[in-house]
């Protein structure tokens, strides 16, 4: 199997925001089983910022991105440290895999992005893969390590998406709250659970939560991969998460939906440029019989996009029905809302999203 495990800042540094050593060594010593077991393992983890606060003796993290990535470039290279020397242990070589947004916005980039990881496991390497946190354009965000963890899954066509924490995993209700919660070891592909959206965010120490890990398990599951939320202090944890042992933690399974990448990339990959709010008859027709966008549906245009680009389609409620490629830009797109397709000027296309280039939710 091709597995990735994430692991949250929360665990992977201790009460007063160091970097665990022991954890690293615990994690990469079970990727050494996994290894000699068959299996290919990339491993995301967060860290560097924590690890530069602990590094520059500051007492809390601070707030302003310009320092936030300052910590981030002090603390990667001692987070590389601690991993090179854990897998040296098993004669194993780590690689450093920094990645952006844009290495999945822009599709040359995440093409490029997936061939080096996959190089890298045909080497026998494991991919040790973190955000660029110090060059990132944007501020760094809540959860960007579980949804880049599943977007890693998906590009590399991992099996098992494996998102260590330091819960059990999903439990009907706040355990820390409600004596009576229990932990729900499956979500199936179609739950309901798959589409919810849970509160809160980590600890002072992280900035993930269990919101971003669901999010990140319906990405994982819509690209045909399994994805667990587990403790990552359980004994043998990744092996019992690969091996599908019950009661691990929350298994979400793999949706058997027949998406190709491409369209995957479009409703997860990409930042949309703009957006179309749409009648309730595209609405229907879109959700109902699968076809492509037509202007006559579309009720407004917004935002500043060109043809290419990726734009979100919503319902006249508010919520988001889709996500696709737009055929024409924002001016075309705005000429032509409301149109039929007999009304169109010849050098505007007839669909403004074609349902090759079209995913709905």
């Amino acid at each position: 199997m091709r597995v990735v495990a994430k692991i949250g800042t929360s665990s992977i540094t201790d009460a007063q925001g160091a970097i665990d050593v022991a954890m690293i060594s615990s994690l990469c010593a079970q990727v050494a089983q996994l290894r000699r077991d068959g299996h290919e393992v990339l491993v995301v983890t967060s860290g560097a910022v924590a690890g530069g606060v602990a590094a520059l003796g500051m007492s809390q993290r601070p707030t302003d991105t310009a320092t936030l990535q300052a910590l981030a470039a002090a603390g990667q290279s001692r987070l590389m440290g601690h991993y090179n020397a854990a897998l040296d242990e098993h004669d194993l070589v780590g690689a450093q895999v920094l990645l952006v947004p844009n290495d999945f916005i822009d599709r040359s980039q995440y093409l490029h992005a997936r061939n080096t990881m996959l190089r890298l496991l045909e080497l026998g390497c494991v991919p040790i893969i973190n955000e660029n946190d110090a060059i990132a354009s944007d501020e760094i965000r809540f959860g960007d390590n579980d949804r880049i963890a599943a977007l890693v899954a998906h590009s590399v066509d991992a099996d098992v998406l494996v998102l260590l924490t330091d819960t059990d995993g999903l439990f009907t209700s706040d355990p820390a709250l409600d004596p009576s919660a229990t932990l729900i070891t499956h979500v199936a592909a179609n739950d309901e659970l798959m589409t919810v959206r849970a509160g809160g965010t980590g600890t002072a120490r992280g900035s993930g939560g269990m919101a971003s890990k669901l999010a990140a398990a319906r990405i994982a599951s819509w690209s045909g991969v399994r994805a667990v939320i587990a403790r990552a202090t359980r004994d043998h944890v990744l092996r019992d998460a690969v091996e599908d042992v019950r009661g691990v933690g929350t298994s979400f399974a793999a949706h058997d939906r027949s998406l190709t990448s491409r369209k995957l990339w479009i409703a997860f990959a990409a930042q949309p440029a703009g957006s179309v709010i749409v009648d309730g008859g595209a609405r229907d027709a879109l959700v109902g019989r699968g076809v492509s966008l037509l202007h006559a549906g579309v009720v407004e245009v917004r935002g500043d996009f060109v043809a290419g680009d990726v734009i979100d389609v919503v319902a006249p409620d508010g919520g988001l029905v889709g996500r696709g490629l737009s055929r024409v830009d924002a001016r075309h797109a705005t000429a032509a809302a409301g149109k039929k397709s007999s009304e169109l000027p010849d050098d505007v296309a007839t669909e403004l999203v074609h349902r090759d280039d079209l995913i709905v939710y």
